[in-house]
């Protein structure tokens, strides 16, 4: 009766667990594309994403290579051929603009780059949401892990 109990409880908070992997939290991001084909660079716009996932544990962006490839998606559709794409992330507002204005000076300096914008009319993020059985695999690593 008293193992029935126990097992009963600890699949009332597996659940609970599971989501405590992962927490719903605003984040400001944008995106960086460039080919090695040209010289062309471009830089979204500061983007807020209201429920962003996060890892819990390191305070990573969820699937962060998705955010990449939406980027890349959104350049192909629009002609550039073979794009590589990166997705920075902060917390804060002020620590994303320090990463931005070091992104842009970083291409704009010597004339060496074609800087393009790219405006949040032009692309936005969507969030992207991980599904249970996701979240049920991230569980079991971390239980593997202990």
């Amino acid at each position: 009766m008293k193992i029935r109990t126990i097992l009963a409880l600890a699949m009332l908070l597996m659940p609970s667990l599971i989501f405590a992997l992962q927490k719903q939290e605003r984040l400001y991001v944008y995106g960086i594309a460039t080919s090695f084909n040209d010289s062309t660079v471009y830089i979204t716009d500061i983007q807020q994403l209201d429920s962003a996932w996060v890892d819990a544990k390191t305070d990573f962006l969820y699937s962060r290579n998705n955010y990449s490839y939406q980027l890349r998606e959104h350049l192909k559709a629009n002609g550039c051929a073979t794009p590589t794409c990166v997705t920075v992330f902060a917390k804060k507002r002020k620590q994303i603009e320090k990463k931005y204005m070091a992104t842009k000076k970083r291409y704009t300096t010597k004339g060496r780059y074609n800087v393009k914008s790219i405006t949040k009319h032009d692309f936005t993020y969507s969030c992207i949401v991980p599904d249970d059985n996701e979240r049920m695999d991230l569980q079991k690593k971390k239980s593997k892990k202990k």
